[in-house]
């Protein structure tokens, strides 16, 4: 049996290239006889492995010098609470878009350690489907000691494409867009990911912090949550979780091999572009959110009949299509088209649509 094409939203599919040289090296890792799981963080070995890690996000993201990169615990939930502690006093202000499901999640998190977050609008319906307000509708403080987004969130699929034009430090909750297409750090105070959409297994977090940002910490913040900890540890305060960093490291070899994040960037506009392509073409199928807020990551669609969703899915996955159901929020299918999906997944999707929808 030929392996399927994982649509799912997160853990999501890695590069098939990652898996099997980790098979291969699951014994006997670096040839010292020993799986990476059963050295200790401290090896000189695993610190050569942390810190080429470390290089080659740092080279695949164009990460400024005077930015830290922390391999963190808790994935991007962890970061919902970080953020705040970290970079912004009990009594602040902060600033939050509210692009939908895990915006939300992030803005309750923060309620609990600041005293004023402040949504600054959010996403709305209109007539050609689910928009973010726009930039001229915000409602920014005056004072804030940061503004918080997601340019991608999974369950809605709606995208802001576009850095937000602020005036203080820009945290982005980036879990399932980071290093999937060219981004200027030099825009952010903090970038945060989960791991388990575009880099590694979940349950692991990579936050990227700017200098200026460290050592303001909350008095009560938890010390494995402390960015400037952290930063003086080389994430290595506590035990890692070894083996996550070891495949994250695997995949940012792998993106390297593949051209970097701009030849990246390139294919995920293509899969992208197929995939909506065929959804507007169709009366069977459609897609709810507006044109310029797309997702190139998370495909949401809807089918004219959902009495057929049940159908749809499984012979979707009697096909080799699996992860298609969408969020139990919002129902309907989604289709995740990350990094290590390629283009001939998304073909044979597309071909699998036309077909359901010829004999339905």
């Amino acid at each position: 049996m030929s392996a399927p094409f994982n649509f799912s939203a997160g853990p999501a599919m890695l590069p098939a290239e990652v898996m099997k040289q980790a098979q291969e090296e699951f014994l006997n890792w670096n040839n010292l006889g020993i799986s990476v799981m059963e050295i200790s963080h401290r090896d000189p070995a695993f610190i050569r492995l942390a810190e080429q890690a470390e290089q080659d996000l740092r080279e695949l993201m164009a990460v400024p010098d005077n930015y830290q990169v922390l391999f963190m615990h808790g994935g991007g939930r962890g970061q919902f609470s970080a953020v705040p502690q970290n970079i912004a006093g009990p009594n602040a202000t902060v600033d939050y878009l509210n692009c939908g499901i895990w915006s939300e999640f992030a803005i309750r998190e923060a309620q609990k350690y600041v005293k004023h977050v402040n949504v600054v609008g959010a996403a709305e319906q209109t007539e050609q489907g689910k928009a973010l307000v726009p930039r001229e509708r915000w409602q920014l403080s005056d004072n804030a000691a940061y503004f918080h987004y997601c340019p991608n969130e999974t369950v809605d699929g709606i995208a802001l494409h576009d850095i937000p034009d602020v005036q203080v430090p820009i945290v982005a909750d980036m879990s399932s867009n980071i290093l999937s297409e060219p981004l200027d750090v030099s825009r952010f105070g903090v970038i945060y990911a989960g791991a388990q959409k575009n880099i590694g297994p979940s349950g692991f977090a990579i936050t990227i912090v700017r200098d200026d940002l460290l050592g303001h910490a909350q008095g009560n913040t938890s010390t494995i949550m402390d960015y400037t900890v952290q930063a003086k540890e080389r994430s290595m305060y506590n035990t890692p979780n070894t083996f996550a960093w070891y495949l994250s490291a695997l995949v940012f070899q792998w993106l390297k091999r593949q051209g970097g994040v701009a030849a990246m960037g390139e294919v995920n506009r293509a899969k992208a572009a197929k995939l909506y392509d065929f959804i507007d073409s169709s009366d069977f199928y459609r897609n709810p959110v507006h044109p310029n807020y797309r997702s190139r990551m998370n495909v949401p669609f809807l089918l004219a009949d959902e009495r057929l969703d049940g159908d749809f899915l499984k012979q979707a996955e009697q096909a080799g299509l699996i992860g298609l159901k969408g969020h139990r929020f919002v129902g309907g299918m989604r289709a995740s088209i990350y990094n290590a999906m390629p283009l001939a997944g998304v073909e044979a999707l597309v071909d699998f649509m036309r077909e359901f929808e010829r004999k339905a």
